[in-house]
């Protein structure tokens, strides 16, 4: 019961705008100081604990490839190359939108920096097209989970670096989960699009203005290649694969495109590292809320009753998509992954699943959840970015949402979708 209790006060101080992390890391500290059951120098030895691995390191060479990106107009022509891909598609301009998230993916990690910076780009354009607001938000913010399924990830090597799982297995693992959901959400795009005659490019396909498109975007295409290549194929570990990257973008905006000027550099910099800050104080915070949980017993409860349901395949997964959802609608993705990301990634070992399945079960999960309501993040950036009421973009995410979660249930039952390229590159049997 007390820990029970203890998640519903989280969950209540969370709903109420109070910070993920600081919150984390109080209920501890007043739990300690009321029942005095540890001395209170556990709280910082187990923050510094939480952060104390060198793959963490990269994720802010992987922030600040992001900001470098847009700082020098980078996804600006990536937008074009969309919309050159996509052609006279009905609602070309939504495609285009998912096509947006899946190249950014490949180069920054973040499911709120691709909302933030696909947002800005794409739902005043959609919505100067007659697209309702509501409905550009909806796609904007569904759209963004696949920044952090297609590798980078940042939440995959966090919870690679918390599970002991190899990051390149889990980059790998990544690609084909995160090229359904795309396809998925372009599959649903048409249907919505044509039911409602939503606008298409009156420009025809044209082979040639694609190939110019295609060659001004191609060294912003390099960096995915460079980054997951190179942790992929064992090359370069995640943190050297970061900086490589990171480099390359400056030397791009600097250089090559010339967009980029010092200031922006500066203010990229400062941008990166402070995001950065805020997923480490949440990693760190997860270390002494961590030890709390277990302590009251509230992690063997949790697999205890998983298990439970493990003697039927199909019913443990619906179970536990179940579970993800529901998570999903009242925390923070990144607190989900990072507190009950290990619990669920072990549950799911011990009920006979690969490692890295199950955490990429895990992950997808949870960044679904960044954009359910009411909690997710995403949601409420998309929606302020389009300024429409957020129950108009909860209506119009619902198919999504439906499909999104359906879409898990298969990855759970049919392992190698995500087992297929780890195995294939020798990460696993």
């Amino acid at each position: 019961m007390e820990s029970v209790a203890l998640l519903i006060i989280l969950v209540l101080l969370i709903m109420l705008g109070a910070p993920v992390g600081f919150t984390m890391i109080l209920i501890p500290v007043v739990y300690i100081l009321i029942t005095d059951a540890a001395p209170m120098i556990l709280i910082p030895s187990q923050m510094f604990s939480a952060i104390d691995s060198v793959p963490l390191t990269a994720i802010p060479f992987f922030m600040l490839t992001g900001e470098l990106m847009t700082s020098a107009t980078i996804t600006d022509r990536l937008v074009e190359l969309s919309k050159r891909l996509i052609g006279r598609m009905r609602g070309s301009m939504a495609q285009a939108n998912v096509l947006v998230s899946m190249f950014f993916a490949g180069m920054n990690g973040s499911v709120v920096a691709d909302t933030a910076t696909v947002g800005s780009l794409m739902i005043p354009s959609m919505k100067k097209a007659g697209y309702p607001p509501a409905f550009a938000a909806a796609i904007t913010a569904v759209s963004s989970t696949i920044g952090g399924i297609i590798p980078p990830s940042i939440m995959m090597i966090v919870l690679a670096n918390a599970g002991g799982i190899s990051v390149g297995a889990l980059f790998a693992g990544g690609i084909i989960p995160g090229l359904l959901i795309g396809l998925l959400l372009m599959i649903i795009n048409n249907i919505i699009a044509r039911k409602h005659n939503f606008e298409r490019s009156e420009e025809p396909f044209s082979l040639k203005a694609l190939a110019v498109v295609g060659y001004k975007s191609s060294f912003a295409l390099l960096i995915p290649i460079v980054l997951v290549g190179s942790v992929v194929f064992g090359i370069a570990g995640v943190v050297e694969a970061g900086a490589l990257t990171a480099t390359i973008a400056l030397f791009v905006g600097l250089f090559v495109y010339r967009t980029i000027t010092w200031d922006n550099c500066k203010g990229a910099f400062v941008r990166a590292f402070r995001n950065s800050a805020m997923v480490f104080i949440i990693i760190a915070a997860s270390g002494p809320f961590s030890w709390l949980l277990t302590s009251l017993g509230a992690i063997g409860e949790l697999e205890e009753w998983l298990l439970g349901y493990t003697y039927n395949p199909l019913l443990f997964a619906l179970v536990l998509v179940l579970f993800i959802c529901l998570l999903g609608m009242v925390m923070d993705s990144a607190a989900n992954i990072i507190v009950v990301g290990p619990v669920l990634v072990d549950v799911m070992v011990k009920a006979g699943y690969a490692d890295v399945q199950a955490a990429l079960v895990v992950v997808v999960g949870f960044l679904i959840g960044s954009v359910t309501p009411p909690v997710g993040v995403a949601f409420f950036t998309a929606g302020a970015i389009a300024k429409v009421r957020l129950e108009k973009v909860a209506l119009a995410m619902l198919p999504y949402l439906v499909a999104l979660f359906a879409l898990l249930f298969v990855l759970i039952v049919v392992p190698d979708i995500t087992m297929f390229l780890p195995r294939l590159l020798g990460f696993s049997q």
